[in-house]
């Protein structure tokens, strides 16, 4: 016993020295890297924001691979566990390129879902290392699964935990270009001094940052390998200059994402019809996802309350502890479609997936 105790006390102790080495290799790495030649943007004329694509292949399809990282907490995971069930409803619909999915749990161990979601189970960063900001385990987590895991697809979906598929969803990237939303709260001319540390002149000018995140993206597979190292370098480094902290605060990850994609000069296509909103974007017409980041709260008579709880409320940060119940009341009328089927597509969610709330 005594044996098997020191043994494992090592093998503990090398995996986080491993880690760790890794963690301040990449920290301290200078950010300029072998990036690829200019941006193939250049030669092409796009509009910067399109509604869909106006080419669609009717050939062969050009699947890609869902990936959501996550925590092992209760918040994260039914979240997660919505996602999956409605990824497997559309998954093989009509236009669908979804091929096969992941959740990136970077807990360091596995949990009890791994036989319901496929799951890579990654390590978090060490401890110190976040400073508090847990969303950098995000570019570490990729970091690992992707120089570890077998990902057939030539494509990838970065999405999230809180994001709803309200359709199947095709292969948005084309000729060598990303596809992401566009986010107006990333406003990388407005930042431009605080930028210019990450994304020097010599890089071209400042709209070659995109006004996006990490997610959703879909992005070719060889490109992201660039990519997310980057992504996880100039994510630490903002977050140890005060000025880049102060300045970007919790959205300092989604900045971090845009200038990497910039720096290995991959362009991203901006889709407006990505993804909705609640309760800000109130249709669904031709959105494949809904990002429910934020609360919904009305009155009886179909009111917004916004900033303020509602007598009718639904909102994701209720249920940080324990997973929501099944057959949420649906809100009243006159509140928007959009919400209306959030609340219906999570009731559905929740009253087919077995042992929900255990």
């Amino acid at each position: 016993m005594g044996c098997g105790n020191l043994f494992y006390t090592i093998l503990i102790t090398f995996s986080v020295a491993l880690i760790t080495y890794n963690i301040i290799i990449s920290a301290n790495a200078p950010l300029k890297q072998e990036f690829p030649g200019p941006s193939r943007l250049s030669s092409i004329s796009v509009d910067p924001i399109i509604q869909m694509p106006v080419d669609r292949s009717k050939t062969k399809k050009r699947l890609f691979h869902t990936a959501v990282t996550a925590s092992d907490s209760v918040y994260n995971t039914w979240q997660c566990r919505v996602m999956y069930y409605w990824f497997k409803k559309f998954k093989n619909g009509p236009s669908s390129e979804m091929g096969g999915f992941t959740r990136i749990l970077h807990s360091g161990k596995p949990d009890k879902y791994m036989d319901e979601i496929p799951t890579f189970v990654a390590q978090p960063l060490p401890a110190g290392v976040d400073q508090g900001y847990i969303v950098l385990n995000r570019p570490w987590a990729f970091v690992q699964w992707l120089q570890q895991a077998n990902i057939k697809e030539d494509y990838v979906l970065m999405a999230e935990p809180d994001h709803i598929i309200v359709k199947p969803i095709p292969n948005l990237s084309r000729d060598g270009l990303g596809a992401a939303f566009p986010f107006f709260y990333i406003e990388p001319k407005k930042y431009e001094p605080v930028l210019r540390k990450y994304f020097p002149e010599g890089k071209g000018a400042i709209t070659k940052i995109d006004p996006i995140g990490n997610s959703p993206v879909i992005v070719g597979k060889e490109s992201l390998k660039k990519i997310v190292p980057t992504w996880m370098n100039v994510s630490l480094e903002m977050k140890k200059d005060p000025e880049t902290d102060k300045a970007f605060g919790w959205v300092l990850e989604m900045y971090a994402y845009a200038v990497s994609s910039a720096l290995h000069g991959v362009s991203n296509i901006l889709y407006k019809d990505f993804m909705i909103q609640p309760p800000w974007d109130t249709e669904i017409k031709e959105k494949f996802i809904i990002h429910y980041t934020y609360g919904c709260d009305y009155d009886m008579k179909g009111k917004s309350t916004y900033g303020k709880i509602g007598e009718w409320r639904f909102d994701k940060r209720s249920y940080d502890n324990i997973a929501p119940p099944r057959n949420l009341p649906l809100p009243p009328p006159g509140v928007p479609e959009s919400v209306v089927t959030l609340v219906k597509m999570v009731n559905e969610a929740t009253s087919n997936i077995p042992n929900w709330g255990q």
